[in-house]
């Protein structure tokens, strides 16, 4: 074989082994679809630290703020609950408390006041009366002073002499100034037709005022009601 025919059959075998590649020639893209290029930074340059974004206190503290829970809102509600309670039974324990005050005040004046009035003696006559027109008010006062000469002379007249008891008393309506009370009264009279005294029983209805000015309970009305 001569050297030709060695180099022709050498080029026959390159030619299988070589791997043929084909090279389509890329389609330019659309105008309205060409992505933006992106910008790049000369080499060696170096990027900007974007600033960081500054929350406004106000919304800092709001969200490091925790929020109350269903249950202590609901204990706050109950426990506002039971103050406004308390106070309102503590005021009107209160006002009970001066009522009932007042209406034993009056009660205790009442039973005074009709002892005084049935407890009478010639002996001490001007003392007497004088008591009894200290303790009135109102009508009553009115109408016992007009009528205190009458007493005072039938008094000395008939040498009587009189001293009375309470058997019991009750109150039959009041506020904190004002009361009408019930006295059973239980009376021994002396006097010139019986020197040795009779037994005499009175039921009086009393209405009582309080005065303003000394705090006195008074009497404004008496009647004898059986």
């Amino acid at each position: 074989m001569t050297v030709r025919q060695i180099r022709d059959t050498r080029e026959v075998a390159r030619r299988r082994n070589t791997r043929v590649v084909i090279v389509r020639p890329r389609q330019p893209a659309p105008a309205g679809d060409a992505a933006p290029a992106r910008s790049r930074a000369p080499a060696g340059a170096t990027r900007e630290p974007k600033p960081a974004k500054v929350r406004p206190a106000a919304k800092r503290a709001r969200r490091g703020t925790a929020r109350p829970s269903r249950g202590v809102i609901l204990s706050g509600v109950l426990l506002a609950a039971a103050l406004a309670a308390l106070v309102v039974t503590g005021r009107q324990w209160h006002d009970q408390w001066r009522l009932d005050g007042a209406h034993q005040a009056a009660l205790a004046a009442a039973q005074q006041a009709t002892v005084d009035f049935v407890s009478i003696s010639a002996a001490s006559v001007d003392h007497d009366l004088q008591r009894i027109a200290g303790g009135a008010t109102g009508d009553f006062a009115d109408e016992f002073n007009r009528g205190l000469r009458d007493v005072r002379t039938a008094v000395m007249e008939n040498e009587v002499q009189s001293q009375g008891t309470v058997l019991r008393a009750g109150l039959v309506s009041g506020d904190l100034d004002s009361a009408v009370v019930i006295v059973a009264v239980d009376a021994t009279v002396k006097n010139k037709a019986a020197p040795g005294g009779r037994l005499s029983h009175y039921r009086i209805q009393v209405d009582m005022a309080l005065d303003p000015d000394t705090g006195r309970w008074l009497v404004s009305r008496l009647q004898f009601v059986g």
